[in-house]
């Protein structure tokens, strides 16, 4: 399975990443690919939107994991948008819903950016 990967500008200097697909080994490095341009060009805040998303395993938990340190390290956020009742009990389970932000919209996502 593949992963696509759309990252369009937001209001404010928020960037939104829509994922699809699934999230895992080996599609991790895109994301990891996009994020780390977006970061490296001196974007910091995210809503990363992840209701297409049917799986993601421990790699693409560690690819949004590093994406936040990275971000915070520069006073940044990253935001997740998240329907799929099976990706949100993951983020439960593993205590992630502690340290990312969890909407159901964009629209809630950034009104915690203002």
């Amino acid at each position: 399975m593949d992963i696509k990967v759309h990252v369009r500008k937001s209001d404010g200097d928020a960037y939104v990443v829509e994922l699809a697909g699934e999230i895992d080994v080996y599609t991790s490095p895109k994301v990891k690919e996009a994020m780390t341009e977006l970061i490296d060009q001196g974007h910091y805040h995210f809503i990363m939107n992840l209701e297409k998303v049917r799986y993601i395993d421990s790699t693409g938990l560690g690819v949004l994991i590093s994406a936040l340190k990275r971000v915070r390290e520069f006073g940044g956020s990253v935001s997740l948008v998240c329907t799929n009742p099976q990706i949100k009990k993951i983020f439960d389970i593993t205590g992630l819903v502690k340290i990312f932000g969890i909407f159901d919209s964009e629209p809630s996502a950034m009104k915690e950016l203002a």
